[in-house]
């Protein structure tokens, strides 16, 4: 039978798994010899037991009650002692920090009888012994019964008549008992337990069961933890912070989690016990005022903190109790930081010599980085906010509110600032939100296109803002309370928190961006920046992925090259055809015969040349890998329900151009372009298209000095397929001159399975994620967020999308599958990454596990990723990344 119980002398800070953050850091402050109240600690095996079961697992009871018997000698009274009690708390403790999402009861054991004992125990303080035991009352209705807080709020406001709290004496504190015992009979039908035991027994089930609280669940959602790992449970001997004025509780921190700063940072509030802290119910003191309150418990705090900071070697948050001049340590834990403070933090520790460069570069994460990189609004800024929406893409822009591309392109054009609205964009949109500041939409959520352009683009976005109504043919919005926002009307989005403001709030750049953006060179910048420029070089000198950018023109090539990437993972030719060239795909899919073709081809021939010249250009001699064209035809053909209306209505008036086009639309319709004629079926269905664009990439890189262009072969899902092209293409690559490798993109789970076969006629593997994951699963990105997403992380199906961080369990086995075969055939086959997943941190881990040679992803997520790359390299397979 497993060991469920463990007395606090007997764990330490490494069991987390078993004892959760708090119970191990208990044991550990008890075995540094700090004066901790005596306890034990309830595993989180037994609350996964217990969940799992539905009842306490067998044993559980008579090891608790063992533990409590042994905690009751060492103290000399008994719990709930009517003469003179042992009261306790019972509080929660998972493995991972979940600040005030589970459950907690403080003073089990008060009844009727002890509350008097109590007050003699504490001098004939009844004012002290009724309080605590309202106290009692309160958190257990609310926790463990169910009551709704407000009724007890509620009484206690009334009870106080605008007075302060520490204005109520005995008789108010017992009047309120006796009105919440009447709560509780009323809301249960039954009296409020006085058998501390019971009380014991049903507090620890409840916190056993605030793991899947809403809020916890809510909590362990964004923060990415697991659902499986149960909490502990800690009862411990109470102290008494609510004693009287030479009494408190207090928290601290050992440096300031806000900047990293060290200093004595932290809160204290007298004649209080610790839950009143975080509830507000009084203006607290800074812990500086401590020292003139009491000096000696204020000096013996320091040299504490000082202690467990040296001995965790981080920053450390912990809560304190002083019962009556005597000083307790309720808690410890590595403190929660803000991003600017992690990088601080980790550098300062450096130097300090706590910790080694390495362990400094694993304390701080690419999400933390992505958020110093934003711009941000200002402070205390005065602001309105309208609406929410979701924080698709961090960072803050103000402009003016615009409801079209073409609109936002002219007012770009002129120097003004806008924020392009719309319920969604799409593909033609995307001149449009180059051109803004931000963007805003009424539906989708983080993996629509608006919110995957937006990131790719670094470009702030909050999607799915609901309660908007938006009409872009009045070019206006209506927000909650009746709100209108016409077009030039000036609003701020924060893609951080998902906010949208009436008017403008203040920006303030971020020096970690310009500091990027200046080819990460060093000037005069601030701590910040210098940590960031450690932690950085210290990544790049560490990690074995190289970094690529998925760049499309020569704008985002220089960029990425600032940014620090190693060349292009993925160029994506079909996006050099959108917006006034798109005419020219237009003719070539209307041509009626080969000499049409090959005027149509002519004219793209030059224009991919010059693209591809360029983006060799700027990356100087790195390697650029060039994806030949993969465009679902919906997204280069008018739409055919509103193209067969305008036909329709011209009647005879319609042009020949627009009966032609209808035709070739109506001809080559499909029911589900993204599983369409794309990719290499195009390039062997229309002959000449490939061939063009192997030209103008030879030809290209023939005019480069040190140019090294590889070109990838999309959506093929049989080696036959690749060697036609293959074959076409190095006869065009030898006629000009030039050598290339010539690869493929794994997005179709067939290439993944059999990727030994198509090794064969490969030189290098993108895995193009975006695809696979959709195959895979069998779902569109495009359609099904709005339709179950929310319903499946809610249900647990997901944890996280799977657009967003990488399906290990399925998609993650195609990729070690094609892996492991493709190189049996080809131990020299080169390895990457270009999906979405390329700038994810989990997924960075995975491709560096899974043996890939580089990752690639937008420009602006490139420092992410070179930062991850370096940590995966350091925490090593199966480490949390967090």
């Amino acid at each position: 039978m497993p060991k469920y119980v463990y007395d606090f002398t007997e764990g330490n800070k490494d069991l987390k798994d078993l004892l959760g953050g708090k119970g191990a850091n208990l044991a550990e402050m008890t075995n540094l010899g700090l004066p901790v109240p005596p306890g034990f600690t309830i595993t989180s095996e037994a609350c996964r037991r217990f969940l799992e079961e539905e009842a306490l697992p067998e044993g559980l009871e008579e090891e608790i009650a063992e533990h409590l018997d042994a905690l009751e000698s060492r103290m000399g009274r008994r719990l709930g002692q009517a003469d003179d009690p042992l009261l306790v708390s019972v509080r929660s403790g998972a493995k991972f920090s979940m600040p005030g999402m589970m459950d907690t009861v403080l003073n089990i054991g008060l009844n009727d009888e002890s509350v008097h004992g109590l007050a003699k125990q504490s001098g004939g303080n009844e004012r002290f012994a009724w309080d605590s035991y309202r106290r009692l009352i309160q958190m257990f209705g609310k926790t463990v019964q169910g009551i709704d807080g407000e009724l007890f709020d509620g009484a206690l406001e009334k009870l106080k008549g605008g007075r302060d709290d520490l204005e109520l004496d005995a008789a108010d504190f017992q009047r309120l008992v006796t009105t919440y015992k009447g709560i509780v009979r009323d809301q249960t039908g039954e009296d409020f337990p006085a058998d501390p035991y019971r009380q014991m027994s049903m507090a620890t089930k409840a916190v056993f069961e605030s793991w899947n609280a809403p809020r916890a669940v809510i909590y362990r959602r964004q923060e990415r933890i697991p659902t499986d790992l149960g909490t502990a449970v800690n009862i411990c001997s109470m102290v008494f912070g609510n004693w009287g004025m030479d009494s408190g509780t207090g928290v601290a921190f050992t440096r300031d989690p806000g900047t990293g700063h060290q200093g004595v940072y932290g809160d204290y509030l007298q004649n209080a016990q610790g839950e009143d802290v975080v509830a507000g119910i009084r203006n607290t003191i800074s812990l500086q005022d401590l020292e003139g309150i009491d000096k000696p418990v204020y000096d013996e705090l320091m040299k504490i903190m000082d202690k467990l900071e040296n001995h965790y070697r981080d920053l450390c948050d912990i809560e304190f109790t002083v019962e009556r001049g005597k000083l307790w340590m309720l808690q410890t834990r590595v403190g929660k930081r803000t991003p600017g403070a992690a990088f601080r933090i980790a550098v300062q520790l450096v130097d300090q010599g706590m910790i080694d460069i390495d362990e400094a570069m694993t304390r701080v994460t690419g999400a933390q980085l992505a958020q110093l990189m934003f711009p941000r609004f200002a402070k205390d800024a005065e602001s309105k906010v309208i609406t929410k929406g979701m924080n698709a893409s961090p960072g803050a822009a103000v402009g003016k509110a615009v409801f079209s591309t073409e609109r936002a392109v002219e007012l770009a054009a002129r120097g003004e600032s806008v924020i392009l609205v719309s319920r969604e964009t799409t593909p033609d949109d995307l001149a449009g939100m180059i051109a803004a500041q931000g963007v805003l939409t009424s539906r989708g959520g983080k993996t629509s296109h608006a919110a995957v352009v937006a990131r790719g683009m670094g470009k702030t976005c909050v999607c799915g803002a609901e309660e908007l109504e938006v009409s872009v043919t009045e070019r206006r919005f209506t927000a909650p309370g009746g709100i209108v926002v016409s077009e030039g009307d000036v609003i701020s989005i924060d893609g951080t928190n998902g906010a949208v403001y009436l008017g403008e709030v203040p920006v303030v750049a971020s020096p970690v961006m310009e500091y990027f953006e200046g080819s990460g060179e060093l000037g005069d910048e601030d701590e910040l920046v210098q940590a960031v420029h450690r932690i950085m070089a210290h990544a790049d000198a560490s990690r074995r992925l190289e970094v690529r950018a998925n760049a499309d023109n020569a704008e985002d090539s220089a960029r990425a090259r600032r940014f620090g990437a190693q060349g292009v993972g993925l160029c994506r030719t079909e996006h050099m055809f959108l917006g006034d060239r798109r005419r020219l795909v237009e003719d070539l899919v209307l041509a009626a015969s080969s000499e049409e073709r090959e005027r149509a081809l002519a004219a793209l021939k030059p224009l991919q040349e010059s693209d591809f010249t360029e983006i060799f250009q700027e990356m100087e001699g790195l390697p650029v890998t060039i994806r030949l064209i993969d465009p679902p035809l919906h997204e280069f053909l008018p739409d055919y329900t509103e193209l067969s209306v305008k036909v329709a209505l011209a009647g005879d008036q319609a042009g020949e151009k627009d009966r032609k086009l209808l035709a070739a639309v109506k001809r080559l319709h499909e029911q589900n372009p993204m599983l369409g004629l794309r990719g290499v079926r195009l390039g062997l269905v229309i002959p000449g298209l490939f061939a063009m664009q192997v030209r103008a990439i030879a030809e290209a890189a023939k005019a480069v000095p040190g140019a090294q262009a590889e070109v990838m072969i999309p959506l093929v899902g049989a080696v036959q397929e690749l060697e036609h092209v293959r074959d076409e293409a190095q006869k065009i690559l030898a006629e000009v001159g030039v050598e290339a490798l010539i690869g493929t993109m794994i997005e179709v789970p067939r290439a993944a399975l059999t990727a030994g076969q198509i090794a064969e006629a490969a030189q290098f593997f993108s895995f193009g994620t975006n695809d696979l994951t959709q195959m895979t699963w069998g779902f569109s990105r495009d359609d099904v967020e709005a339709a179950f997403f929310s319903k499946y992380l809610e249900l647990g199906v997901f944890g996280v999308s799977p657009f967003e961080t990488l399906d290990r369990d399925g998609v993650g086995r195609l990729v070690l599958l094609a892996v492991e075969e493709g190189r049996r055939t080809r131990p020299d086959l080169k390895l990457g990454i270009c999906g979405e997943h390329g700038g994810d941190p989990d997924s960075i881990h995975f491709c560096h596990q899974a043996g890939l040679d580089y990752v690639s992803c937008s420009p602006f997520r490139i420092p992410v990723a070179r930062l991850e790359a370096g940590r995966a390299a350091l925490i090593g397979a199966g480490s949390d990344t967090r």
